[in-house]
């Protein structure tokens, strides 16, 4: 089975985006460089200085699944059926979109309603040994929680945001966890990306 990884452009206090869901400049390294790469899903394309580029490369050929939560999804509109990223989606959710998804039926998209645990197993089936990629902070948190973790990744940006919606992981029911020194750590520009272990 392929890694479970939960993933976030994250401000230098922790947020991942603002109050009112808009994410500010997080996403500038985005478009701050020569190289010029198509996203998976071919929606956009992304402008990025070299060594956040080849860092781009690794991770999206990575991908096998991603796990989010019903506020992302909704916040995205449900990525129009189809992920910017190019891999199945599982949502976790406690009520399943049911006009969304009369209105996509194509879309590789699976609702779980029998929360995080079952959600990342589901996303373990699709993504084989490919790996699983947890977005949104309320879901990683909830991963950390539960020990499904194996690598935290985060494009760190070089900005105090001053407040958020939440920070990354948010409150946790532990006091604290501690996590391995960092396997990538790479300056791009204007963003550093960190890949840190999961301890077991």
């Amino acid at each position: 089975m392929g890694r479970v990884v939960a993933n976030a452009i994250m401000s230098l206090d922790g947020y991942v985006a603002k109050e009112d869901n808009s994410i500010g400049r997080l996403f500038d390294w985005l478009q701050n460089g020569e190289v010029a790469l198509p996203t998976p899903a071919g929606d956009f394309t992304v402008h990025l200085a070299p060594t956040s580029a080849e860092h781009w490369r690794r991770w999206t050929s990575s991908l096998g699944a991603l796990v989010c939560g019903r506020t992302l999804f909704d916040v995205a509109e449900g990525w129009q059926g189809r992920h910017t990223l190019d891999v199945p989606v599982v949502v976790v959710t406690h009520r399943v979109p049911a006009d969304w998804v009369e209105a996509h039926p194509d879309a590789p998209f699976t609702f779980v309603t029998d929360g995080v645990e079952a959600a990342v197993a589901r996303a373990r089936e699709l993504a084989g040994d490919r790996v699983v990629a947890v977005s949104g902070g309320t879901i990683a948190r909830q991963c950390l929680d539960l020990g499904l973790l194996d690598e935290v990744a985060v494009d760190l940006v070089p900005v105090v945001m001053g407040q958020g919606n939440r920070p990354f992981f948010g409150e946790l029911s532990s006091q604290d966890v501690l996590l391995g020194d960092p396997t990538v750590c790479l300056q791009g520009d204007r963003v550093v990306h960190l890949v840190f272990p999961v301890l077991r």
